[in-house]
C-alpha cells in the first residue's frame, strides 16, 4: 500500500479561537496562527526573524475538539491542505488563503501534556500495528525470494 502524505503546518496559536457554524450546520474552528522563522548565520548560529501569520480552520468533530483543547499561545502540528479563495475588500477582489486542518494536535516537542487512553464512546476502528494484528490471523507464507533476485 502506498504511503499517504499531506501538507503539514506547525506553529503557534496567535489569536483566541473562534467558533462559527457553516451554512450546512457544521462547527467551524478558526484561529490566526504564527510560524516562527530563522536565518542561519555564517558562524552556524541561528537568528530569529519575525513570524509570519496565517489563517487556520477546521470543521466538524475536529473543530469541536480543537475548541475544547486549544488556547492562544499553544504550539501545534496540523495536517491538511491550503485553500485559496477570493474575497472583496474595499471594492477590489483580493486572493486569500487558509490552511484547512483535517488533523491537528499539540506539538509534543514544545508542549507538556497527559494522554487520556480511555476508550471513547461510539464506534471504534482497530488501528493496531501490523505486528500486533499478525498474532490474530493465520500466517500467510509466501516465497518472493525469486522476485527479489535472491
Amino acid at each position: 500500500m502506498a504511503l499517504h502524505t499531506q501538507q503539514s503546518l506547525s506553529g503557534f496559536i496567535a489569536s483566541d479561537p473562534q467558533q462559527s457554524v457553516t451554512e450546512s450546520g457544521d462547527t467551524r474552528f478558526y484561529v490566526r496562527v504564527g510560524q516562527p522563522h530563522f536565518r542561519r548565520e555564517d558562524d552556524g548560529t541561528f537568528s530569529e526573524l519575525e513570524p509570519s501569520f496565517h489563517d487556520l480552520v477546521t470543521y466538524r468533530a475536529t473543530a469541536d475538539r480543537a475548541l475544547a483543547r486549544f488556547a492562544k499561545g499553544d504550539s501545534f502540528v496540523a495536517e491538511g491542505y491550503v485553500r485559496t479563495f477570493e474575497v472583496e475588500r474595499e471594492g477590489a477582489i483580493v486572493e486569500r488563503e487558509e490552511f484547512v486542518a483535517k488533523k491537528i494536535g499539540h506539538d509534543l516537542a514544545r508542549t507538556n501534556y497527559d494522554v487520556d487512553r480511555s476508550r471513547r464512546a461510539g464506534p471504534t476502528v482497530e488501528h493496531a500495528a501490523p505486528d500486533a494484528l499478525a498474532s490474530r490471523r493465520p500466517a500467510l507464507v509466501r516465497d518472493d525470494r525469486s522476485n527479489l533476485g535472491l
